[in-house]
């Protein structure tokens, strides 16, 4: 399959800045980790193609190669019509072409690496993302083996220098005029194999634990928000830094009121007196009742704006409003009085009562002349 272009992969423009790249890659990363994917071999590929671009686009050299040679350019992966897709990152090529043992060759990745970032999501109700709370999340991560310190070999011994690549982590091949330089297949880039591993790891250097965190909900919070705890992520690879952990946040829909941005939306049914005759009535807000005055004459529709009784603005902490839409009930199953008191009113009805039916009579008058 053809590489894509990596602007498109990331979704940016040619003229991004480097934290409009960054903020893409993480954004398109958390959609498609392998974490929350697994066994989807489509989004795993999508992965590796997005930490590719990322790579390339994210370092001012690389991407200046790129803007100039496409693909083609020195320390590209794809350059001369081979397909390095599959090595992991810049396909596994710490440097493409290196002329005569020299020129564009570059150092093996076995510097430190910062660990992978979690994703978790936690759930609320209306309420407690109005007016903010603390939660206490269980999750899971790869941590570093107590038992072997994280090298992954067994009590006693210690990881051997990798006899392929003598502790280089790279293996070349090719002669001539081209020589290409990869990450050794033997011990994957770390200079280093682990022969009598660690039985409580298996080797790997990690063991998989439950951990505890209480998390403070700030006043405001927004459906779909991620908070981020800094280092609560997976542990680094040879002394980099933790990842973070992305709490994702979702909030219950509420059962009378609904939310835009700051101010709250609730419809109420009000009766036809209350509505003709005019009204004080007791509105929900989301701790204590208020009134509101119902004006006489008020139609089905109207809305009334209640100052502060809104959510707090997450950056300003200012209170949005409640905006009460209502919507006026025609009664139903009247006995024969209530409806001879109806006809007696409609009797004594001039039609200038109704503004909107007069005014439609005037218009189908004016018509039909």
């Amino acid at each position: 399959m053809a590489k894509r272009d990596y602007y498109e992969v990331l979704g940016v423009g040619k003229n991004a800045t480097e934290a409009e790249i960054k903020s893409a890659y993480r954004k398109k990363a958390k959609e498609c980790h392998p974490d929350l994917h697994p066994n989807d071999k489509t989004a795993e590929e999508r992965f590796k193609e997005l930490n590719e671009a990322n790579e390339v686009l994210s370092d001012a050299d690389k991407r200046a190669r790129y803007d100039q040679f496409g693909f083609d350019g020195p320390n590209m992966g794809g350059a001369g019509g081979f397909d390095f897709n599959g090595f992991g990152g810049m396909g596994g090529f710490e440097s493409i072409f290196d002329f005569f043992g020299g020129g564009f060759g570059g150092g093996r990745r076995n510097g430190p690496v910062q660990g992978n970032d979690l994703q978790h999501r936690l759930q609320i109700t209306f309420e407690e993302a109005a007016f903010g709370c603390e939660k206490v999340i269980d999750f899971f991560r790869n941590e570093n083996c107590e038992t072997c310190g994280g090298s992954g070999a067994k009590k006693g011994t210690q990881p051997q220098t990798c006899p392929t690549c003598k502790g280089s982590g790279q293996v070349r091949a090719g002669n001539g005029f081209m020589v290409t330089v990869q990450t050794c297949p033997t011990c994957r880039g770390e200079g280093k194999i682990v022969k009598d591993k660690c039985t409580d790891c298996h080797g790997s250097g990690h063991v998989r634990k439950k951990r505890t965190l209480t998390l403070r909900i700030p006043a405001g919070v927004q459906d779909g928000v991620s908070l981020v705890k800094r280092g609560e992520g997976e542990p680094g690879l040879r002394g980099g830094p933790a990842g973070d952990l992305y709490i994702t946040v979702t909030v219950k829909p509420h059962k009378l009121f609904k939310r835009d941005g700051n101010n709250l939306l609730l419809e109420m049914p009000i009766s036809f007196t209350q509505a003709a005759l005019g009204a004080e009535i007791d509105v929900p807000t989301l701790e204590n009742p208020v009134k509101q005055k119902i004006p006489e004459g008020t139609q089905s529709g109207a809305m009334f704006r209640i100052k502060g009784q809104g959510i707090s603005s997450i950056r300003t902490g200012v209170k949005g409003d409640l905006l009460l839409t209502v919507n006026v009930e025609t009664p139903k199953r009247l006995n024969e009085r209530q409806k001879e008191l109806l006809r007696e009113l409609e009797a004594s009805m001039t039609g200038k009562e109704y503004e909107k039916t007069f005014s439609f009579g005037e218009i189908l008058r004016n018509l039909f002349k």
